[in-house]
């Protein structure tokens, strides 16, 4: 089967469905990672951890990167200091 992403004819590709869409199929983690991962609109980084979501629905790779974008009260997660 063909990848999506890149077109190789792989015999072991892989299916990845993201809320209820269509499936798509794929030939490495990499390939659904680039297709499908969602890109922080101030650094154009691939999301592909947690990220920050704003109420609006807008998706930031980090809660800098949405304070940069004027959005406020977001915070990454940190390790507790003992």
């Amino acid at each position: 089967m063909k990848c999506e992403n890149c077109g190789n004819d792989y015999h072991r590709t892989m299916t990845v469905q993201l809320e209820g869409s269509e499936a798509r199929r794929f030939d490495s983690f990499e390939c659904a990672i680039h297709a499908m991962a969602p890109v922080c609109p101030h650094c154009f980084t691939s999301v592909v951890g947690h990220g920050v979501e704003t109420e609006d629905g807008a998706i930031y790779c980090c809660a800098h990167c949405a304070r940069e974008h004027g959005h406020r009260g977001l915070a990454d997660s940190q390790k507790s200091r003992n």
